[in-house]
């Protein structure tokens, strides 16, 4: 019988699992894998499995935020999922790390999905050997990284980009930032702190790989062939990260 929304089953699914917040991605993913076979695309969830240098990886989306990205974590797991890497953008609050990556060993829970798991007190925090892992390939690819604290929100529109209804309504994004970076936030996400904490419930490896595309309030993106060719590595690091795991298992 296949999961209720991710349309998978166990016999189809690898149990090592990379998920991407946007289901386009899954297919750039897709292209670096051995003999990918679709399980499904069902909602906001596309999903393959394959191989990367002989090893079975899955390849998901969760869609944005916490409460799909929960369910992408709990049907993966029903499926016999052991290790599970979140492979995503971040916003950063360092001006300086535009396409360059931050590896999270930990989060703030400020999403409230993951409350609904564990009292607020529980840590998000991050697989150590597997964030050594992404460390070291990073810097084989050619890129920096970062190994602070993330934050994970719900309000996009309300906590971390003006909108037009913000703006009108007179809300103030400014203290939210002020305050992270006082408190040596590295980046601001909407899934990361909910995957560590349920990843780490389930007993499951778990880690996130996040490239920088956006500085605090979209005051810098990347864009067009810069931002493609940022995501590319993003995937093409997240395998590889992968496969060296798996040889040290």
């Amino acid at each position: 019988m296949s999961s209720l929304y991710m349309r998978a089953t166990p016999d189809a699914v690898g149990k090592y699992v990379i998920f991407s917040g946007d289901p386009w991605r899954v297919n750039v993913v897709k292209q670096y894998l051995e003999n990918p076979v679709e399980v499904a695309f069902s909602r906001e969830f596309n999903t393959y499995t394959g191989t990367y240098k002989g090893v079975k990886i899955t390849v998901t989306s969760t869609g944005m935020g916490a409460p799909t990205a929960a369910i992408a974590m709990e049907e993966m797991y029903e499926c016999g999922m052991e290790v599970a890497l979140r492979m995503g953008t971040v916003m950063s609050l360092q001006d300086d790390m535009l396409g360059h990556f931050i590896v999270p060993i930990g989060a703030m829970r400020r999403e409230a999905t993951s409350k609904t798991y564990v009292e607020e007190s529980y840590p998000a925090v991050a697989d150590v050997g597997l964030v050594n892992i992404l460390n070291r390939t990073i810097t084989d690819h050619g890129r920096k990284y970062l190994n602070g604290i993330s934050c994970t929100m719900d309000g996009f529109y309300t906590q971390m980009h003006d909108s037009r209804f913000s703006l009108e309504s007179g809300r103030d994004m400014k203290p939210v930032f002020d305050q992270l970076k006082a408190l040596h936030v590295s980046g601001i996400d909407m899934e990361s702190s909910c995957m560590l904490t349920v990843g780490r419930l389930m007993g499951v490896k778990t880690a996130v790989l996040t490239v920088v595309t956006v500085l605090e309030n979209l005051k810098k993106t990347l864009e067009g062939q810069e931002r493609l060719d940022a995501e590319d590595l993003l995937c093409r690091i997240a395998l590889e990260a992968i496969w060296r795991y798996a040889q040290e298992a």
